[in-house]
């Protein structure tokens, strides 16, 4: 594996152990699994500068979600250089749900685990605002600054603009429920598992305090993708929540803007 030769001279000392590109999910960031040893391994992430970079910000929502003793990536280090955002994490022990799709029980028992422990931390102490009010700001900064990748939008967008994706979520707006700590970005790769049980979530960057169907209707189009619809229906069961299509089309295009 080439070692990126922007590396700041802080993280010199990695260079001499092995490193594997991660490719799994779809951030804008790189990423890199160092092997430390046979059983320790740490993650460095680097992303371009500017204005709407996500590494800033998982930054301080790790640093959070941490000290609330949530199972999260720690960071290690941090670096702003040669143009670059560097973040230094630990390793969550596990394995993500991808390695789980032959196993559609556990697969759902896992990912409502770990949501529901993320939604059980106290919305009042969190100081990051995803109301679909502050999500559509930052989205239309996207927008505007040429950031929405419209070639990766799901089936119900090809073709759109992510001006006419934009245009379409402020005209179908749904009434938020009560505010949650959402993860944001709660895919299959980004939850992970340990024993057959949640052993933490990755990626961390759209951490805020939102309605609940900003991470159930990502999770409930991961497991459509991953294992298949009728697996929909028993995950909301163990959730302990009713279907809601609207919600689930809106947050889903509002996914798309990042």
């Amino acid at each position: 594996m080439t070692i990126p030769a922007d590396l700041p001279e802080q993280f010199a000392g990695l260079k001499g152990h092995d490193w594997t590109r991660v490719t799994l999910g779809k951030s804008d960031a790189d990423v890199w699994r160092i092997a430390l040893s046979d059983s320790t391994s740490v993650f460095l992430k680097s992303e371009r500068q500017h204005d709407l970079a996500e590494l800033p910000v998982e930054y301080d929502r790790l640093t959070w979600l941490t000290s609330m003793g949530f199972k999260a990536p720690r960071v290690v280090d941090q670096a702003l250089e040669n143009g670059r955002s560097w973040l230094l994490l630990t390793a969550v022990p596990g394995a993500d749900l991808t390695h789980y799709l032959d196993d559609p029980q556990t697969f759902i028992r896992v990912y409502s685990q770990g949501l529901k422990r993320m939604h059980a931390l106290d919305p009042h102490t969190c100081p990051f605002d995803h109301s679909i009010e502050a999500r559509l700001i930052e989205g239309e900064r996207r927008v505007v600054a040429g950031l929405v990748d419209e070639s990766d939008f799901d089936t119900e967008h090809v073709g759109w603009t992510a001006q006419q994706v934009l245009d379409w979520l402020k005209a179908n707006i749904p009434s938020e429920g009560a505010r949650f700590v959402t993860h944001g970005d709660p895919s299959a790769p980004n939850i992970l598992a340990q024993d057959a049980r949640f052993s933490g979530m990755v990626d961390c960057g759209r951490l805020g305090v939102a309605d609940v169907w900003q991470d159930l209707a990502i999770a409930c189009r991961s497991i459509r993708y991953s294992i298949g619809e009728e697996h929909v229906a028993p995950f909301l069961a163990l959730y302990g929540v009713e279907w809601d299509a609207e919600k689930y089309r809106f947050f889903n295009a509002l996914d798309e803007l990042f």
